[in-house]
């Protein structure tokens, strides 16, 4: 059916053809959405993920410490993704606590959820003596297995849509004003998931990357940042700064991305004066 749809350049594909439910299984009692499953499983694969990098030369922790980050990474992007999204999107919320924990209403946001699993891994590091940048690189080539998951969750809940557009693959979305939109939700969950998960798979399995402190995670940040950047030109402002300079000159995912570009390239640049850790030949661990 989508294909039919696809072929059709004078006809846009209207949402409700697709099939598409925000309930991935109804109970009755409670309802199941795709949403929170995908959230669920971008840890889990992120999870298993994890431990088989873990399971190669210069691991920078051990299967005790993977296990203990999971806990400390979900509480991280949940509480820093919720808090994030007050803060930058919806201040209000900061006054209103009912309405900051109603997580099922939605509202998260990815760089807040960055700044909390931060913080949670630098909590790990410094409670078990490990290595926080090293930490940091492994997590980074995890990272764009959930925000594909959560791009395709957002895809499924016909929300975060793109501005109006007359090609052959715009979607006309139920809120979205009744005019054809850009699937930005597709746009993002194909570069900030497949792209840079690629990108990363290449430099941890084929290159020495994972020897050299903040190379990874610089990546990340750089390949995140310019990925979301250029994405948001094609996405439909935030509502609620219309009007505003966040809507008509730089929005406000552009204007987070920049401190993340600016500290991958740091990352990047610096990362070759950084000594080699664990490398096969036998180097001393070192704590950057």
């Amino acid at each position: 059916m989508l294909l039919d749809f696809l072929a059709s350049a004078n006809q846009h594909i209207q949402f409700e053809s697709l099939g598409l439910s925000k309930v991935a299984l109804d109970l009755g009692v409670f309802e199941v959405k795709w949403y929170s499953l995908a959230y669920i499983a971008g840890i889990l694969i992120g999870w298993w993920y994890l431990l088989r990098m873990l399971r190669q030369p210069g691991a920078p922790m051990s299967r005790t410490h993977a296990d203990d980050l999971v806990f400390y990474a979900t509480l991280g992007i949940i509480l820093g993704g919720r808090l994030g999204y007050a803060i930058f999107y919806d201040p209000a919320m900061l006054i209103q606590p009912l309405r900051l924990i109603a997580l099922w209403d939605g509202g998260m946001s990815f760089h807040g959820g960055v700044i909390g699993t931060t913080l949670g891994i630098l909590f790990l590091a410094r409670r078990n003596g490990l290595s926080w940048l090293r930490v940091h690189d492994y997590v980074a080539c995890c990272a764009p297995i959930g925000l594909f998951l959560g791009r395709l969750a957002n895809f499924v809940n016909g929300e975060l849509w793109g501005k109006p557009a007359d090609l052959p693959w715009a979607i006309v979305f139920p809120n979205g004003g009744g005019v054809a939109r850009h699937p930005s939700q597709l746009y993002e969950a194909g570069l900030e998931g497949i792209v840079l998960f690629a990108i990363l798979w290449w430099l941890f399995w084929k290159t020495d990357a994972r020897y050299k402190p903040g190379r990874l995670v610089g990546v990340f940040l750089l390949g995140y940042g310019a990925f979301r950047f250029i994405v948001e030109y094609f996405r439909e402002p935030d509502a609620q700064f219309t009007g505003t300079f966040l809507a008509s000159t730089i929005h406000m995912g552009q204007l987070l991305c920049l401190p993340m570009i600016a500290g991958g390239i740091y990352l990047i640049a610096t990362a070759a004066k950084r000594p080699l850790i664990n490398a096969p030949g036998g180097e001393e661990p070192a704590r950057p």
